[in-house]
């Protein structure tokens, strides 16, 4: 039996909104409430976006855009849990395991700590895989030092068995 490992890294960026808003802040599917939310076509959940461009990476399957375009209605303020759940899918479809996803999130606000665990099964349940969530500040520098949004970096390990 051979197996073939590929690793993919993931990588998402929003803004914060400007002003009072009705969107929610949600990160690795965990609403923060009373923080700012992000903005985007989705819930702008940058941890799972993150999550499922590395998978889609790994597996040489493009990016989210292709998959879940901004100009298509359907998608709009969808949960972005379902949306890793579906790539988690196509890569089962492809003949793809997922080994696990490693994730740094860099932001000065939200503490991300206090719920990294729930974060953490979230994220790993949609995945159907370990998914590890860790928080970085920027220490005050550039865009996100300065509080003007939130990034993730994710790293995806999958294997492929054949006989």
């Amino acid at each position: 039996m051979t197996v073939q490992t590929r690793v993919g890294q993931g990588f998402d960026i929003h803004r914060f909104v400007d002003g009072p808003s009705d969107r929610v802040l949600v990160l690795g599917g965990v609403t923060f409430a009373g923080e700012r939310a992000l903005v985007g076509h989705s819930d702008a959940d940058v941890i799972a976006h993150a999550v499922a461009d590395a998978l889609l990476g790994a597996a040489g399957l493009g990016d989210i855009g292709q998959h879940f375009p901004d100009t298509e209605p359907q998608w709009k303020n969808v949960d972005s849990l379902k949306l890793l759940e579906k790539v988690a899918a196509m890569l089962g479809e492809a003949g793809y395991e997922i080994g696990n996803v490693d994730c740094s999130v860099v932001c000065e606000r939200p503490k991300l700590a206090p719920h990294r665990e729930a974060m953490q099964q979230n994220l790993s349940k949609a995945a159907g895989a370990p998914v590890s969530v860790k928080g970085r500040r920027a220490e005050g520098l550039g865009a996100l030092g300065r509080e003007e949004g939130i990034a993730c970096w994710a790293v995806a390990v999958i294997e492929r068995k054949s006989s």
